[in-house]
């Protein structure tokens, strides 16, 4: 596939996931995808590498039970070849304690024959483990331009 054909994918698993549609975003990925989010899994449970499917379902199933999101943007996207870069930013709470939490986030994607091969996030994980813990934090250090 090109890069345009590969921002299409993306572009779309964005669309299904905020449908809800967990299932069909996982028809999106490869069966050996390798999915890493930034971060200390003892502070973050979404932090760490998993690989598979399965893996990736049980992440969406600990991400819902741990995080209420009210605002999740991709704003901006930049393909090259088998890479996809988004750039985006999110808005809501940590279920356990109640802490707000927003932050801008970075995924990266690469991508074979319509399929991501692996998928990497990207945040200021200080404050995303500070949310998790319930400490008091004003800083919100935004990886784009700090748009709230």
């Amino acid at each position: 596939m090109n890069t345009q054909e590969n921002l299409q994918v993306v572009q779309q698993m964005y669309t299904v996931f905020q449908q809800g549609n967990i299932p069909y975003f996982l028809e999106f990925l490869s069966e050996d995808i390798e999915w890493d989010v930034a971060g200390p899994p003892a502070e973050m449970p979404l932090a760490g590498v998993r690989h598979g499917r399965e893996q990736v379902l049980q992440l969406f199933t600990i991400f819902s039970e741990s995080l209420e999101l009210q605002q999740f943007q991709p704003q901006e996207f930049v393909a090259q070849g088998e890479q996809v870069v988004v750039l985006g930013h999110a808005r809501g709470r940590v279920r356990s304690n109640n802490h707000p939490l927003k932050y801008d986030w970075v995924h990266v994607y690469t991508l074979r024959d319509g399929k991501t091969i692996r998928f990497r996030e990207y945040f200021d994980t200080a404050t995303i483990a500070a949310a998790f813990r319930g400490a008091k934090t004003d800083a919100v250090a935004p990886l784009a331009s700090g748009r709230e």
